[in-house]
């Protein structure tokens, strides 16, 4: 028997709230990563502020770091239960060399040689960025650095090889191709790995661990963090920001939206409709026995990802747990149906047949965000440049947000940003987007047929 996480799943879609006082959802992260930090608790009283951040996850808490140490601007996050409650800490804790699922292959092609240039650098200094915020002092149970993408057909590798291809090409960028041999070999025995691109430079972490680390900075520097408030009305009023929470109104000269996957429908004018909320579902098996990594010859700590439409993602943890992730429900109400769970373990058990009696300790689920072209927006959200946002990481935010952060610390200092596709346009408003959820079944099911097929 596994834990569930919630009886009832915050949905951004329908509901108007992510809630109150909900605690952490009962995942690997939540019971592997003792206490929270302590924090300024929930608004009680009216306040005025120079900077409100809505949402306390890595987006929010790098901006409120950043603009503390970078610009001596002290913010105020405001968060409606718990630091890092949503994504930031329930991902799989990929630090990975990307974001949004947009291919260097396309950017080339829609923008050329110097935009694509531009974003590379980007993506790769979050990664950068990243690195040095751990080593000032995070201890999130960092992983040996290694990603593998690995061919689930043979047809893949290909695909696989052109990628390689292209990075070294246009961006110098070094990543190894690595036969189905040498992954059985060196890495671990999977009947769907058929060759995998290597990249050196990625790795593991503990995701709540990580947020909390940035937490713990950015108070240190100044900010101030409340939680338990949830954001229930938001007005402009003589060109002060006035967010009403529970116990007090937060009236603030500027605010920044980051909340991306747990930004509620019809929140601000300027994220309506522009994103689609997906479940990503994530399983931890209990412990390996010796003989059950043996017959795995399950030696890396590598994560991985695979070339499917409906992507899998795993790892090995620090204690021998695999965890093994993919979609999810397509509603809230359905997050918590263990139907999704076993799936996952289906799936892994019949990746690694020689490994028996496979079991599942922890099972939970978080939103990510989808944006209609495939990449994150950070962006100014009204005319008078009161109010900017961040959103539509795709499931590829946890180094990304970081960067994404920095950013809208310097556009919240006056600062000029990059002219590149993430800062110059908005997020795209979905056509009909009532249908989003009914678009997404589509995609599921053809996702299914070309992974089985294609």
């Amino acid at each position: 028997m596994f834990l569930l996480t919630f009886i009832t799943m915050y949905d951004p879609l329908k509901d108007p709230s992510p809630g109150m006082e909900k605690p952490y959802p009962a995942s690997y992260w939540s019971e592997h990563s003792g206490p929270p930090p302590s924090n300024s608790g929930r608004v009680i009283k009216d306040m005025q502020v120079d900077v409100a951040i809505i949402g306390s996850g890595y987006t929010g808490l790098s901006c409120a770091l950043h603009l503390a140490r970078d610009h001596n601007i002290k913010a105020h996050i405001i968060e409606a239960n718990q630091t890092a409650w949503g994504c930031s800490g329930r991902n799989a804790g990929f630090i990975l060399k990307s974001t949004g699922r947009k291919a260097y292959s396309s950017m080339i092609s829609q923008w050329g040689n110097e935009t694509a240039q531009g974003i590379y650098n980007e993506v790769s200094e979050g990664v950068e960025t990243v690195n040095q915020l751990i080593a000032d002092g995070i201890e999130c149970d960092q992983q040996s650095n290694g990603y593998l993408r690995i061919a689930h057909k043979p047809s893949r590798i290909a695909e696989l090889k052109a990628q390689a291809k292209l990075l070294r090409k246009e961006f110098n960028y070094q990543t190894e191709i690595l036969s189905a041999g040498q992954i059985r070999a060196e890495y671990f025995d999977s009947k769907d790995a058929h060759g995998a691109i290597k990249f050196n430079d990625c790795y593991g972490i503990n995701p709540l661990k990580l947020a909390w680390g940035y937490q713990k900075m950015a108070q240190k520097l100044g900010a101030t963090i409340h939680t338990n408030s949830p954001v229930t009305e938001w007005e402009t009023i003589a060109n002060k920001q006035v967010l009403r929470t529970p116990q007090g109104n937060v009236t603030a000269n500027k605010v920044i939206i980051a909340t991306n996957g747990y930004t509620p429908n019809r929140f601000h004018f300027a994220t309506n409709n522009r994103t689609l909320p997906v479940l990503s579902q994530i399983i931890v098996t209990k412990p390996l026995t010796e003989a059950q990594i043996e017959a795995a010859n399950f030696i890396t700590d590598n994560v991985v990802m695979d070339t499917r439409a409906l992507k899998y993602y795993f790892r090995k943890l620090p204690d021998n747990r695999i965890l093994f992730g993919g979609r999810g429900a397509i509603s809230g109400k359905d997050a918590d149906d263990p139907y999704f769970a076993n799936r996952l373990l289906k799936v892994l058990s019949n990746s690694f047949p020689a490994v028996e009696e496979l079991a599942i300790d922890y099972s939970w689920s978080g939103w990510i965000s989808i944006s209609l072209d495939d990449l994150p927006h950070i962006r100014q959200a009204d005319e008078k440049g009161n109010v900017a946002y961040s959103l539509g990481y795709c499931g590829n935010g946890v180094s990304f947000a970081v960067q994404a952060g920095k950013r809208l610390a310097q556009w919240t200092a006056g600062q000029t940003l990059p002219y590149l596709p993430y800062f110059n346009t908005d997020l795209p408003k979905f056509p009909f987007a009532q249908f989003r959820r009914l678009g997404q079944w589509g995609y599921f099911h053809y996702g299914k047929v070309s992974d089985r097929w294609f």
